[in-house]
């Protein structure tokens, strides 16, 4: 029987703040701001650890380019104090600048060489150290990677790492994969809660949809877009995973986006939610929305059009 899932009324919080930022009493108000003029009701702290390039074996999740534990834990609490359910999602990126779907070794073991072992077993302990602090906390979900694409293939890694973190955690656990790789995960049967990323062109939700019902459909699990946003600028709602597009700003394309989305996502009922990317846990000034061109809606229409969707009974 699949599991029950309330819709998930989600945005994406604080991702890349270094050690200090969530001291901040800027950061608290943005978060307050962000479930006032959002109505989410669910939170995602996304975590950006980091190893040197996409062939290094060893991530770097205590250095200065994390939140410190402490301030984690407070703004969690935060949002507790604001009603407002906690997903974990601690991720990985390469300090060389690849994405992080590059990550990968040689499937068999060469001497010399790095090896998917020993990736795995720092990448696991990374995911461990927040498994017990979702824990102590009380998280409702744990998304243990995101968009790792060349490694999902390594699919005993994967459960193996799994099977690790729920001896300490008890709560859900999710994996986001990347948009188009909904079928190429092969142990979704391990996870709580099936998702992926939802940058899907403007005109192409329902045949993504489609597909994507289908690729999923025998798990039996729930399904949320983990990410899933577009940033206010011409040409970006055919290309919303671009965040380097050139392009004039134009926040009314954004608003044109989200309203597609939710038109097309909202009928699904399988569909479980949205972790909408990405609110700042530092905002500009409002009176710049009007010149930012990044995924942030902090004073665009988008964020109207949010708030109108996520007021409703779900």
């Amino acid at each position: 029987m699949s599991l029950e899932l309330e819709y998930m009324k989600g945005f994406t919080f604080g991702w890349l703040n270094k050690k200090g930022d969530f001291t901040k009493s800027e950061a608290k108000e943005s978060l307050r701001l962000m479930k006032e003029r959002t109505n989410s009701n669910y939170v995602i702290f996304a975590l950006a650890a980091l190893q040197e390039t996409p062939h290094t074996t060893q991530v770097d999740y205590k250095g200065e380019h994390m939140v410190a534990d402490e301030e984690l834990i407070e703004m969690i609490q935060c949002a507790r104090s604001l009603n407002m359910k906690v997903v974990l999602k601690p991720t990985v990126n390469c300090s060389d600048g690849t994405w992080r779907a590059h990550i990968n070794f040689f499937d068999l073991d060469v001497p010399c060489e790095p090896k998917w072992h020993d990736w795995f077993k720092s990448y696991t302990e990374y995911q461990l150290h927040y498994a017990r602090i979702a824990e102590a906390m009380n998280c409702e979900m744990l998304i243990v990677g995101c968009e790792m694409v060349q490694t999902e293939r390594r699919s005993n890694e994967w459960r193996e790492l799994i099977s690790s973190v729920r001896e300490e955690y008890t709560g859900l656990i999710s994996y986001n994969t990347d948009k188009y790789q909904e079928s190429n995960v092969n142990w979704w049967d391990a996870v709580d809660v099936i998702s992926s990323s939802g940058y899907y062109p403007i005109d192409d939700w329902e045949r993504q949809l489609d597909r994507i019902e289908q690729e999923i459909g025998s798990y039996h699990k729930p399904f949320f877009f983990a990410e899933a946003g577009c940033p206010s600028r011409e040409g970006s709602s055919y290309v919303p995973n671009d965040w380097g597009l050139s392009g004039r700003v134009s926040i009314e394309e954004q608003a044109r986006y989200y309203e597609a989305m939710i038109e097309h996502t909202r009928k699904r009922l399988w569909v479980r939610g949205l972790g909408l990317w990405d609110w700042p846990g530092l905002l500009y000034k409002e009176e710049n929305a009007v010149t930012d061109d990044g995924y942030s809606v902090y004073g665009k229409p988008a964020e109207r059009v949010i708030k109108a969707f996520y007021q409703q009974e779900l």
